[in-house]
């Protein structure tokens, strides 16, 4: 092993033991808890192994996870759903992928290496994301009170899981992307403002059935609370799906810490920019407003080290780490598949340059142009690519890795 992981077994409390790392900001409220977080969302590796994938670095087969240790990458976020058997898996109704026993599963592997753990919960039988927030089938019926009370007791289910099997999480995500709320239409918000992404406002900017901060509230305390009773001193985050747009993420954070919404740190995904300089402004001025908070990109593909960068510099260290998304499928892959990268290929950094589907999946926008295609067999080989090497330098440069 080339990285430090005996703060992350100590559940990120100690402090990072290579001279060349910086000294994380323990006393101060939302530093850095721990080294910086060089991490990657690879939900779907238990699914493209199963189809027979097989990982390669320098021509040798290895297991993806030491592939992604030797490159510099220690932290891994998994989603996990409520029945996705009834949803996302529906073709697999035993044991179903992202459900809790494929979940643990996958978490066990990530604690084994020695890697830090993030459960990102999708409240929902299926994708939760900015375009949609559908409720579980078992929940569609439940009155608010008893919706607040599932939240809850799904979430100490999953987690008290995740500890039994010795998987104990460092981080939880309470939903996914939720901009505009969980579980619609009761934990719905409407934008404030738009966007400038016309998929995005023909969605969120008018919805008259939408709840509300009130109702969101108590929905993600509800998770948050289980969280901390279940696994004492973790992390918990909540994720913005607009990191470039400064206007709605501080009227989010306000209108949930008004409310009295507790958590650590905020994730957010950065995909777009409508202008250069959107994501480092909302960096900057989270760090400002919020400073008893930190923050991490959740998803971004593209710009890898301009993302990475963005965050570790963060003053005050608020800046806690990224999470390329899906990096064996998504956009620019940093594996090859078969000889040709494993991605759909890389998308527009700006919205002048086009509509990158990645800030509002499944959205289709008249008159433009199709969407890459995404690749449907995730079998075969895949060979670790170019972009390794950078996060071997990344994670140099970070003090997380010797030489």
């Amino acid at each position: 092993m080339t990285l430090d992981r005996r703060a992350f077994a100590a559940g990120l409390t100690a402090l990072p033991l290579l001279s060349a790392a910086p000294v994380a900001l323990a006393a101060t409220p939302g530093a850095r808890p721990g080294p910086f977080l060089l991490g990657a969302d690879i939900t779907w590796i238990p699914q493209d192994e199963a189809d027979g994938a097989q990982f390669f670095a320098n021509g040798r087969r290895q297991d993806i996870l030491a592939i992604l240790d030797e490159a510099g990458f220690n932290a891994i976020k998994i989603r996990v759903f409520v029945n996705p058997e009834n949803g996302y898996s529906a073709q697999r109704k035993t044991d179903p992928w992202a459900g809790l026993g494929q979940t643990v599963a996958m978490a066990r592997r990530i604690k084994a290496a020695g890697m830090h753990l993030t459960i990102s919960f999708h409240y929902s039988d299926t994708w939760a994301d900015p375009q949609k927030q559908g409720k579980p089938a078992a929940w569609k019926d439940l009155s608010f009170d008893a919706l607040v009370k599932a939240v809850g007791d799904h979430t100490r289910q999953v987690l008290g899981a995740l500890v039994k099997a010795g998987a104990r999480p460092d981080m939880v995500v309470i939903g996914n992307e939720i901009t505009f709320g969980t579980l619609w239409p009761d934990g719905r918000v409407p934008l404030p403002v738009p966007t400038g992404n016309p998929a995005t406002d023909a969605v969120h900017l008018n919805v008259p059935d939408a709840g509300g901060f009130d109702k969101l509230a108590r929905l993600l305390s509800a998770g948050l609370d289980a969280s901390r009773e279940t696994v004492p001193g973790v992390k918990t985050s909540l994720h913005n799906h607009l990191g470039r747009h400064w206007t709605i993420v501080s009227h989010w954070m306000d209108s949930l810490l008004a409310r009295g919404v507790r958590f650590d740190a905020t994730g957010f995904s950065c995909y777009q920019q409508a202008a250069e300089g959107d994501w480092a402004n909302t960096f900057a001025r989270f760090g400002e407003r919020y400073r008893d908070h930190g923050f991490y990109v959740a998803e971004y593909s593209s710009r890898k080290r301009y993302v990475n960068d963005l965050v570790f510099d963060a003053p005050g260290q608020r800046g806690w780490g990224t999470f390329i998304w899906e990096p064996t499928r998504h956009q620019e892959a940093i594996f090859d598949q078969d000889g040709k990268n494993a991605g759909e290929g890389p998308r527009p950094n700006l919205l002048s340059q086009g509509i990158n589907a990645a800030e509002a999946p499944g959205a289709q926008i008249a008159g433009a142009p199709p969407p890459h295609p995404e690749k449907t067999e995730h079998g075969g080989r895949y060979d670790a690519n170019a972009f390794m090497e950078l996060y071997r330098q990344m994670a140099r440069d970070y003090g997380l890795k010797k030489g």
